[in-house]
């Protein structure tokens, strides 16, 4: 496992530290949360840093020139996300589309398609979203039923979306679709890229407990689609699907804090009967053990961007760093709003502790252990593909979807 970069690295960490030293502010301690956008003025923001990002070369880092990328390798995009992790953007609006929508298209669009939509996209001019979750089909993605039906040269498409991220405000979307319920669940899947703006697409927010709504319902009536918007063979949408789950950004950074670190500078702060929270034993046996878990989630990351960096592909071990981190920061946060007592019920960042990040934290933390593959789901690739383990009984194997259907509803 190699700790340091290579020369070539060590020289494109240089640029993006002295892009980002003249185009943005470094974070504060402790401020981790403290991201001075909301609402549409994050859409603005964000596109006024995306559009910076383009023009210094540090959009679309892994792909081809051609289309408006920098025509670099997967570390390099590794290693501009560290950085940039350390100072305040807005984040969150450009990663679904650029990480995973684009590169689908670069892989399946026709050449005329890829000049018109790549090069806006990394530009910040034009948003994507990935229309993939259903009200029954998550985890279990196969088992989604929002209709296709051929009619001449366009597609019909009706039924419904869920946990659609960003949906509101973009302009483009990849949805995946069943055309053929007659064939097998993980069959007969057709996949399109469509705009989100066609007459009968309807989005609705979902309010979230941490009180922002970034999710969406999207709902589907007779809208068309031209088959020229097709991606992918006709039926052949699980692999097209799979392409944009596999281009999924590889998150090497550390998870949003609070952290061990986090839990650390809030046991300083705080008071207890019998002194500093720091001093307390039962408190530093919790920090130990949460700055181990760390120090291997860390570690393993480093083994992934070894792998990167000799062009070869992490493996399924990434898995264990989700299913640790998940977890571990939902319990940190719940360590924190007990510290705090009382006080802990103050979740405004001008008034709280640290800036409410544990509230914060204690909000997000579940959704976060569902958004990206639910615990389950990861401790079944560990088993599998890390372990070596038998994998699940299939019931569903090679049984027609419709059929399918029918048994569900009893």
């Amino acid at each position: 496992m190699d700790f340091e970069d290579t020369p070539e690295e060590v020289e494109f960490r240089a640029e993006v530290r002295d892009f980002l030293d003249a185009n943005a502010e470094r974070k504060a301690p402790g401020a981790s949360f403290a991201i001075p956008y909301g609402g549409d003025g994050l859409v603005t923001a964000a596109k006024e840093w995306q559009a910076k990002k383009a023009a210094a070369g540090f959009s679309g880092i892994t792909q081809p020139k051609e289309y408006g990328g920098r025509g670099g390798t997967v570390i390099e995009q590794v290693i501009y996300n560290q950085e940039e992790s350390d100072y305040v953007t807005p984040i969150g609006i450009y990663e679904i589309g650029l990480g995973m929508c684009i590169p689908t298209m670069l892989a399946y669009a026709t050449e005329e398609q890829k000049q018109r939509f790549a090069p806006p996209a990394f530009r910040g001019e034009e948003i994507w979203c990935q229309l993939f979750s259903e009200p029954q089909a998550g985890s279990d993605l196969a088992n989604l039923r929002l209709r296709s039906e051929r009619d001449g040269d366009d597609w019909i498409l009706n039924g419904q979306k869920i946990w659609t991220s960003g949906a509101h405000f973009s302009d483009f979307g990849v949805i995946v679709t069943r055309s053929d319920p007659e064939q097998a669940k993980h069959k007969g899947l057709t996949y399109f890229f469509i705009d989100m703006k066609s007459p009968g697409i309807e989005c609705r927010r979902i309010h979230q407990i941490s009180g922002t709504s970034n999710f969406n319902e999207v709902f589907f009536t007779d809208v068309r689609v031209p088959d020229s918007q097709r991606l992918g063979a006709v039926g052949d949408g699980w692999r097209v699907s799979l392409t944009t789950l596999m281009n999924e950004r590889l998150a090497i950074g550390e998870r949003p804090p609070p952290g061990y670190e986090e839990a650390m500078a809030l046991a300083k702060q705080i008071e207890l009967e019998n002194g500093p929270a720091i001093e307390d034993g039962g408190v530093r046996d919790k920090i130990a053990d949460w700055y181990v878990n760390a120090r291997g989630v860390t570690l393993a990351r480093y083994r992934s961007m070894t792998a990167l960096s000799r062009g070869q592909d992490p493996g399924p071990e990434n898995s264990i760093g989700k299913a640790l981190t998940g977890k571990m920061r939902q319990d940190i946060a719940a360590f924190g709003m007990d510290l705090m007592d009382q006080s802990g019920v103050i979740s405004d960042p001008e008034l709280a502790t640290m800036r409410g990040m544990f509230q914060d934290a204690l909000l997000a933390g579940p959704g976060g252990r569902i958004a990206g593959g639910s615990d389950e789901i990861l401790r079944n690739i560990i088993a599998e593909r890390v372990l070596g383990l038998p994998p699940d009984i299939r019931v569903d194997k090679g049984i027609p979807f419709n059929e399918l259907a029918k048994k569900e509803r009893g």
